[in-house]
């Protein structure tokens, strides 16, 4: 194996304890030496030094290895010592030598694709469906890469001696179609796999422990939890987040401090949200799949707080319909969500890719929250109950089946079943 895939590969494992305890504790380890309970934020843009020839070799030293500087910040786009707890928390959480946050999902990616094209490899095999800013951002070629599209099975067969890159999605945006990662990872070879583990979080999934190399998150989502931060993140070995360093100092994708803040003090309560709204979820995706007036339901097998179902009627009138559900882009928060992805999270997609991905007119996507279910699916229930959403006379409707994945996938789990936590 080539030095680079050797170095991407390396990932150490420093999580000794419980995934619970590692999400309140992680990137809060010296407070108490401190003299602090809560982490602090550290609001500046800059910092004062009186050696300016000491800052000029920090600087030198950054450009040259992409490395954290050591000692005191020099500069906000270079680092912040909050953003820098909530990284350090996440590479725990995951499993990660480092990690890397930015902006946003989409800066976080953004930085993968530039890093990988600085060595000449622009070329990016990817899985369908993915979150479609994702899918537009490889196919339209804005950064010069170009994509092959492929199923599972055909990754092997797509890479190119100028691939830099395979990304997948597990469970899918917004199928919720899950892939064998471990077998990806096989079909790789010296190739980096990316999986975007937005929608499992590691509380469900850590997918560097079954091969992948990169973890992308919109951190925006289950990290955060709330609805009120921005942010992206990459969880990777230590020499590709240099890198990556590098290039969100070059092109200012930083994630601000406060939304590091915000994001670290998510993960704390990362596990409790993720367990009990899958909890919910599965409840919801039961009585969906009993439901004469709901043509599909999808749901991942490793459970998850996300369900997505097809319905007979006109889905834009549910979502018109309900009223404690907010229909609303996103995911991820403590309340819940539903939106029509052929509209919004998809619409920027070809019409064609979008509904060979599964992705079809009356598919509607809910990130199921932490209310009462009862009281969602009440709320779902009159939603449905508009006669334009009423399915077709039909004789003996039949419960559907849930999640039925992508060649080369586990079979779809049933609804109903606990969630299955990873890790100790």
């Amino acid at each position: 194996m080539d030095t680079e895939a050797s170095s991407l590969t390396s990932q150490p494992s420093f999580r000794s304890r419980a995934l619970a305890t590692e999400a309140v504790h992680a990137g809060r380890d010296d407070l108490a030496s401190l003299g602090l309970h809560a982490a602090p934020i550290d609001l500046s843009t800059t910092y004062p030094s009186y050696d300016s020839r000491g800052e000029a070799a920090r600087i030198d030293a950054f450009a040259a290895t992409g490395a954290r500087p050591d000692g005191p910040p020099v500069y906000a786009r270079l680092d912040n010592p909050t953003t820098g707890r909530f990284e350090t928390a996440l590479a725990r959480l995951e499993g990660a030598a480092s990690a890397v946050a930015f902006a946003s999902g989409m800066a976080a990616l953004t930085a993968v694709l530039l890093a990988r094209a600085s060595l000449g490899l622009r070329h990016v095999v990817a899985v369908r469906p993915l979150y479609g800013c994702s899918d537009h951002l490889l196919g339209a070629g804005l950064l010069g890469t170009e994509v092959t599209w492929t199923d599972p099975a055909g990754v092997a067969d797509a890479i190119r001696p100028d691939t830099g890159l395979v990304m997948v999605e597990t469970p899918a945006n917004p199928t919720l179609a899950e892939l064998d990662i471990r077998a990806v990872a096989h079909s790789c070879g010296s190739v980096p796999l990316l999986v975007d583990n937005t929608f499992a979080t590691p509380v469900l999934q850590r997918p560097l422990e079954h091969g992948a190399r990169i973890v992308l998150h919109s951190a925006t989502k289950y990290l955060g939890g709330h609805g009120d931060v921005m942010g992206g993140v990459v969880a990777c070995d230590e020499e590709f987040a240099a890198t990556l360093r590098q290039v969100r100092f070059a092109t200012g994708g930083v994630l601000h401090p406060m939304a590091g803040y915000l994001l670290l003090r998510g993960l704390s309560t990362l596990p409790v949200r993720i367990r009990a709204a899958s909890a919910s979820a599965a409840e919801l995706a039961r009585r969906l799949s009993a439901d004469p007036r709901v043509a599909r339901v999808h749901y991942p097998e490793m459970g998850g707080a996300m369900v997505s179902f097809e319905v007979f009627g006109d889905p834009h009138r549910i979502i018109a319909g309900v009223r404690l559900i907010t229909p609303a882009v996103s995911l991820g928060s403590v309340d819940t969500l539903i939106q029509h992805p052929a509209s919004i999270s998809h619409r920027i997609v070809g019409e064609g890719d979008r509904k060979a991905a599964g992705v079809g007119d009356r598919l509607l996507r809910m990130s199921v929250g932490l209310e009462d279910v009862e009281d969602l699916w009440a709320d779902l229930c009159q939603a449905l109950s508009d006669r334009s959403a009423a399915p077709p006379a039909r004789p003996g409707a039949a419960a559907v089946t849930p999640t039925a994945p992508p060649t080369g996938s586990p079979a779809g789990r049933g609804a109903g079943q606990e969630p299955r936590p990873v890790g100790p």
